[in-house]
């Protein structure tokens, strides 16, 4: 009678992710993920062909819990781009290790910043039609610009660099807003 497996894919994979928000993606060896989830390394490779299939997995989750924090992540204005960006950063601050691999790191397969952020629920370009709505006439350069703010504030909150409260983000954020879409 074979052996009643004792460890599912999701736990497999709920280890190396809960690995890489508290350690970071270098972390996560099947060694590790096996030790942490008090398996041997065979179910790993029972359930993924190698390590990097299980990485791949862990791209996806991580990914996938950014659009989940993006969706819950209150509103907190009405000006176009500030309640992304203030996500964005809350993300940085609140989940460095993810925000490292999913916004920081090359991989192969990987999602471009612009496609984790439009997400399937079309984020940026919502944006986007609403500052043409309120007049803007290059929304999306507007964006461009507020992105290299954003992602800049972004990282550096990972080097401690950034102490501003979220109310003065906040007010930062439209206040950039205006200067580049004015």
């Amino acid at each position: 009678m074979p052996r009643k497996e004792s460890i599912t894919t999701e736990q497999i994979l709920d280890t190396a992710f809960a690995m890489t928000r508290e350690e970071g993606f270098a972390s996560v060896t099947a060694r590790k993920v096996a030790a942490r989830a008090g398996c041997s390394t065979q179910p790993i490779f029972r359930v993924y062909k190698n390590m990097e299939e299980l990485w791949d997995a862990v791209y996806e989750k991580a990914a996938a819990f950014f659009q989940d924090f993006y969706s819950l992540y209150p509103q907190m204005a009405h000006v176009p781009f500030v309640n992304l960006g203030m996500a964005y950063i809350a993300f940085a601050r609140e989940e460095g290790r993810l925000f490292e691999l999913l916004f920081l790191s090359r991989r192969e397969n990987r999602k471009s910043t612009y496609d984790l952020l439009n997400g399937s629920d079309g984020n940026v370009l919502y944006e986007i039609n609403r500052a043409r709505a309120e007049g803007c006439r290059r929304p999306e350069e507007v964006f461009s610009r507020m992105w290299i703010f954003i992602h800049g504030s972004a990282c550096m909150t990972l080097t401690e660099d950034y102490d501003l409260s979220n109310a003065e983000t906040l007010s930062l954020l439209k206040q950039v807003y205006g200067q580049f879409a004015g």
